[in-house]
């Protein structure tokens, strides 16, 4: 009975220590994502991808091996893992997230821990997939604009915001983020703070500033309640407006004007650098535009061009 108890104490040590090692791998994401948000600045979308990728790759070790330690992960469990969600179904863009996120995190804690070796340091990420970016035709961002009647509810809102993006190229984040202390009509100048906290300033058109002071005027002060921002945009509560709600808005006035293409927002910044691209803009300046860190990210709109001249030539030329 002496050695059962001894052997029972044991199982109870080994039990206890075993979910100390497991209470240690959620929080050490928890820090992470603190990290990323403190430090890095990255933005709340990006921490939940990671987040979600780290507890995945978090409950597959715990299912389908005996590591409940960082620091004891093997470059083939995180091989294994990432084949695992390949054969289940995800797309070649959504494992190179997962295994990003598993990438940055072992880099941060072999940091923070110093430790010597990096299992993820040899890790190969899955090739991106390239899709050329979508884009509306000159003729449908008029239509889609002038879809919005002045009787509209809120029609001066709505168009104020659809001549902002497509004036712009602002992220629908940017837009929705955007306040009045950062917008000079007057100048036709506008100050966004996008990806990594970093601030430009993009310059708007003509109908876009009309159409912003003609909503500035006669239809936001109406929104504004006891609880309203310095937000440009307001819902109908005076709150500020989100993405969901404007990628909702932008799809009801597409069916209006009778445009078959999935439009998003997101569309609305293809069209504005494509057009831009187009009329013989410089490649650097939609490049700071558009808030691009790097010219690989704009040079994808060259290739929109290139397809472009294929297709004048398979309609005119004979021999095409």
């Amino acid at each position: 009975m002496k050695d059962l108890r001894r052997g029972g104490e044991h199982d109870l040590q080994q039990c206890g220590k075993n979910q100390s090692v497991l209470s240690r791998m959620p929080q050490d994401i928890e820090e992470f994502l603190m990290y990323l948000a403190t430090e890095r600045g990255l933005s709340e979308s990006y921490q939940l991808l990671v987040q979600r990728s780290l507890e995945t790759f978090s409950a597959w070790l715990e299912k389908h091996t005996s590591t409940r330690e960082w620091q004891k992960v093997e470059p083939q469990q995180i091989t294994d893992f990432l084949i695992h969600r390949k054969r289940s179904g995800l797309q070649a863009s959504s494992v190179r997230i997962d295994a990003v996120a598993v990438r940055i995190f072992f880099r941060f804690l072999v940091t923070r821990h110093r430790w010597a070796e990096n299992p993820a340091e040899t890790l190969n990420l899955p090739r991106p997939e390239k899709h050329l970016p979508e884009a509306l035709h000159v003729d449908e961002v008029q239509k889609l604009i002038e879809s919005i009647g002045p009787t509209d509810p809120l029609g001066l809102r709505d168009r104020a915001i659809f001549e902002l993006l497509y004036s712009s190229g602002l992220r629908v984040s940017e837009l929705c983020d955007a306040r009045l202390e950062n917008i000079d009509l007057d100048a036709s100048f506008i100050r966004v703070t996008g990806k990594g906290k970093k601030t430009r300033l993009v310059p708007l058109g003509a109908p876009a500033c009309k159409a912003i002071q003609s909503y500035l005027e006669r239809e936001r002060p109406e929104l504004v309640s006891k609880k309203t921002g310095a937000e440009i945009f307001l819902s109908i509560r005076g709150k500020k407006l989100t993405t969901p709600r404007i990628r909702q808005l932008i799809k009801q006035y597409a069916a209006r004007a009778g445009i078959e293409a999935n439009v998003y927002p997101h569309l609305m910044r293809h069209s504005f650098a494509t057009h831009l691209l187009g009329g013989g803009a410089d490649l650097r300046v939609i490049q700071e535009l558009l808030g691009h860190a790097d010219i690989s990210t704009t040079q994808i709109y060259t290739h929109i061009e290139k397809s472009g001249l294929q297709a004048v030539i398979k309609k005119f030329h004979p021999r095409a």
